[in-house]
């Protein structure tokens, strides 16, 4: 659909009694809802859950699968139960390909709860043996990990709390824990545990975590996680920004109808999944997922290839005061520097990816970042640098320096994220800088104002990031401080052709 000349009707929401007034255009569920039951606990409702891993189920769900409904549970607030259960948890995905829009209403979630007023019921639903699947999408920063290690870090406050009120969680790995300890208490088999967070080895990160705070907790426990808790790798990647008030009015317009909180999304999906669910899982691959033994190297291409040029150019973008991906891959300059980061940097660092070309994956890349239907904001890619940057680029830069190789616009990424903690653009806008380590970031770049090396020193010093190797290396350290003298001197347009002249 390109055109919105259907009206709302102010005050009628999209909700199974208004499914049959949609446009025949608008996609809809083809299966009896009320006899789909729940088998799946999805943690984390954001965006992408509902773009990616609902709508994948929601075609197994098409095909006649009747036991895999999904049961949302939000840990953060009440707004997205507020939206959907009115809606009987109906939603909207649009997905928007350079002008041409197309809807389509999800099904797949058949019930939203919450954790602040919600826990017990929470906890039933997970011992249920019918539940054997626990999905999550809380961000890097949910699984309360030591940014340098990967492991859990002992000494979070919410862990803390949670050690010491294990039956009452809040935490993510609290929480699971604790669902599994009920569950075995029952007599119940274990559920699988899929982590579809952008985490390097997602499924083993997430293991180690768990199992060490149920360790803790209770060694016994800890043993049991580990030894019988399947936790597959994952590899997610759709291209999902946040939700504006104008995508709620183009859908309004499209459907006839209210819908509380749509998804956008692009028409790409991508799901390689690790084939080990002891207690059965849907048939995702028939909605076109690929099973394998190893999602390792597929998921390195995507977290360096996407995510590390994703944070390439948010970083560079929200100093110079671009909003949009799209529209920081009309900057000539820019595009130029991720094709050199593809080429020279990023697929240099890579395993062999099983039957997939490599170059042409960015290539694609490529098209996708300019989707101008998507409008994805870089400040919004910009949050939490502290943990994206180590699996995203450092790990990269490690490897190429392993095998005698210099990383080239690494070093620039990690001086327009030095440039961007300021919370200022160079147009004298200021901005949040969303990350669980903000306030030590930005009294570091207060203290150090206008002395790019002093700046680069003092971050490098928060060893959680960067470790102690790539700051004693003396080609990255003089390649960040030169790039971030020049940021901080030039600006990011000037900065970019000096490069561009260098390379």
């Amino acid at each position: 659909m390109d055109t919105h000349s259907n009206s709302a009707v102010p005050g009628q929401r999209l909700c199974s009694a208004s499914l049959s007034t949609l446009p025949a255009t608008v996609h809809r569920p083809s299966y009896h809802r009320e006899a789909v039951s729940p088998g799946i606990v999805h943690i984390g409702l954001g965006a992408f859950c509902r773009a990616h891993l609902a709508t994948y189920t929601d075609d197994v769900l098409a095909m006649g699968a009747k036991d895999w409904g999904i049961v949302g549970v939000d840990t953060m607030s009440a707004a997205i139960r507020d939206a959907l259960m009115p809606q009987d948890c109906l939603y909207t995905l649009l997905a928007r390909d350079n002008g041409e829009d197309k809807l389509r209403v999800i099904g797949s979630m058949i019930d939203v709860m919450i954790t602040s007023d919600q826990r017990g019921e929470i906890f039933d639903l997970l011992v249920d043996p019918k539940i054997r699947i626990v999905t999550l999408t809380v961000t890097e920063k949910g699984y309360c990990q030591d940014a340098a290690t990967g492991s859990l870090d002992e000494k979070h406050p919410a862990i803390l709390a949670d050690l010491a009120n294990p039956t009452a969680p809040n935490s993510i790995p609290g929480f699971l824990t604790e669902a599994i300890r009920l569950r075995q208490q029952a007599g119940h088999p274990p559920f699988t545990v899929l982590v579809c967070d952008n985490l390097a080895q997602n499924g083993t990160r997430v293991r180690d975590i768990v199992s060490r705070f149920a360790t803790l907790r209770d060694p016994e426990l800890g043993r049991f996680i580990w030894e019988s808790v399947s936790f597959p790798c994952t590899m997610v990647d759709r291209i999902t920004p946040a939700t504006q008030d104008a995508d709620r009015a183009t859908v309004a317009a499209d459907l006839g109808l209210e819908d509380a909180w749509p998804v956008v999304t692009e028409p790409f999906r991508q799901w390689v999944i690790e084939d080990r669910f002891p207690m059965g899982r849907p048939a995702w691959e028939k909605a076109g997922a690929i099973m394998v033994d190893d999602v390792h190297p597929f998921e390195m291409m995507k977290l360096r290839c996407l995510n590390g040029a994703h944070s390439t150019l948010a970083y560079l973008s929200v100093v110079a005061g671009i909003e949009t991906i799209s529209d920081a891959m009309d900057n000539a300059d820019l595009s130029k520097i991720i094709r050199q980061l593809w080429d020279r940097d990023l697929i240099p660092s890579l395993p062999i990816v099983p039957g997939t070309n490599v170059e042409a994956y960015t290539r694609e890349l490529e098209t996708r970042f300019r989707n101008k239907g998507v409008r994805h904001l870089t400040l919004q890619i910009s949050s939490d640098g502290s943990q994206k940057l180590p699996p995203r680029l450092l790990e990269a830069a490690r490897e190429l320096y392993a095998a005698g190789k210099e990383p080239e616009v690494i070093p620039l990424t990690i001086a327009a994220w030095m440039r961007f903690v300021s919370g200022r653009n160079e147009r004298g806008a200021d901005y949040r800088v969303a990350d669980p380590y903000a306030e030590r970031l930005t009294t570091i770049a207060a203290n150090a104002g206008n002395d790019p090396e002093l700046l680069a020193d003092s971050l490098f010093a928060v060893r959680d990031i960067f470790g102690g190797d790539l700051p004693a290396n003396p080609h990255f350290r003089t390649a960040v401080i030169r790039h971030l003298s020049g940021l901080m001197t030039d600006g990011t347009a000037k900065t970019l052709k000096a490069f561009l002249a260098d390379n």
